[in-house]
């Protein structure tokens, strides 16, 4: 079965922006041969980080949520290979993968309606082949130790990340998540509102921390399990740092990254939580993109990260024209997480 649409080094030279005199990060990459199997040549390569995207939006309107999340990762690929390689960031340090193949089961959603029960159902259950498919390449890539780094599709797509680098280490890992909600809803078929509770019940997640919840977005039962489970489940609220301001947005991000520092960790980013970009649930109320630099920069900085996923972003909305500043962010956001491990390394 077809689970990668692998780029060539043709695919990716399409892609860069290239100018004179300069040299940009998409001119530096590692691009693997198509010709060759890419796990054995990924255990030969000295590039770190691993990029790979997920096309798809079946989790998200499985939730009943807005499509568009297939449409992140072209433009936050296209962007990320035209920012220059430098001494600050080197290409070199990065390979290019590809995506996952997801168009057959995105073809099979057309026409499904989330009104009608056999449909979501349906939905659901090409959710859980979804998570087959992620769960495999991930847990290869965490095998031979890189850092992949995961654009696009649902925040559904947490659940198989989390479930390939547990069993690629043979570990349960710790997650730290920043995000409006908790996304730890009901086991009850797999969609973008319960990856991280799939994860937790599957006993891939140890500890779970969620930077900056709002506190009228979390149903009153998950913010009841996490009181109860204070050992294994931690959040800070966004209305405490930015309404209340009984707490600086320093200080709650320390708590969250001080709960799951003592294990290997992996860093989720749901775009939902920054202000007004493009995302199956835009909030108008959000942290801003450069806290959410800061937020992407520290966890690498201060974890011992397995894995960097940035989950929702939809720059093509089902019911808006494209937003072409999405993939910059995105952009900006991988840039400064390599750069905070590259630090915390120092």
């Amino acid at each position: 079965m077809k689970e990668l649409i692998q780029y060539s080094k043709k695919d990716i030279e399409t892609l860069t922006r290239k100018r004179t005199n300069e040299v940009k990060i998409g001119e530096k990459v590692f691009v693997f041969n198509t010709d060759q199997n890419w796990e054995t040549e990924l255990e030969n390569v000295s590039c770190r980080y691993v990029l790979i995207g997920i096309p798809e939006d079946i989790g998200v309107r499985a939730n009943f949520g807005r499509g568009g999340t297939h449409s992140a990762w072209k433009p936050a690929l296209d962007s990320f290979l035209s920012q220059q390689s430098n001494h600050f960031l080197k290409g070199e340090d990065v390979c290019i993968l590809g995506h996952v193949f997801v168009d057959d089961l995105m073809e099979q959603t057309a026409e499904l309606n989330v009104k009608v029960k056999s449909d979501l159902d349906q939905l659901r259950k090409l959710v859980s082949i979804v998570d087959d498919r992620v769960s495999r390449i991930i847990s290869k890539i965490v095998k031979v130790g890189k850092i992949p780094i995961i654009i696009g599709g649902g925040h559904n797509n947490s659940y198989p990340i989390i479930k390939g680098t547990s069993q690629a280490t043979e570990k349960k890992l710790n997650v730290i998540n920043c995000d409006p909600h908790t996304d730890f809803r009901p086991l009850e078929g797999r969609h973008s509102g319960n990856g991280f509770s799939y994860a937790f019940h599957e006993n891939f997640i140890d500890r779970y921390s969620v930077f900056c919840i709002h506190e009228q977005y979390n149903t009153a039962s998950v913010l009841q399990r996490f009181n109860t489970d204070r050992e294994h489940l931690f959040f800070t609220r966004y209305e405490d740092v930015f309404v209340r301001e009984s707490q600086n947005f320093s200080a709650a991000l320390l708590q969250n990254l001080g709960f799951v520092k003592s294990n290997h960790c992996g860093v989720e980013l749901d775009l939902d939580a920054i202000t007004n970009v493009p995302s199956s649930a835009k909030t108008s109320s959000g942290i801003s993109p450069v806290q959410a630099r800061q937020y992407a920069y520290q966890c690498g900085k201060h974890l011992k990260p397995l894995y960097f996923h940035i989950a929702e972003g939809a720059p093509i909305l089902s019911h808006i024209k494209a937003d072409n500043k999405t993939g910059k962010l995105i952009a900006y956001l991988i840039s400064d997480f390599i750069k905070g491990i590259a630090d915390g390394c120092d």
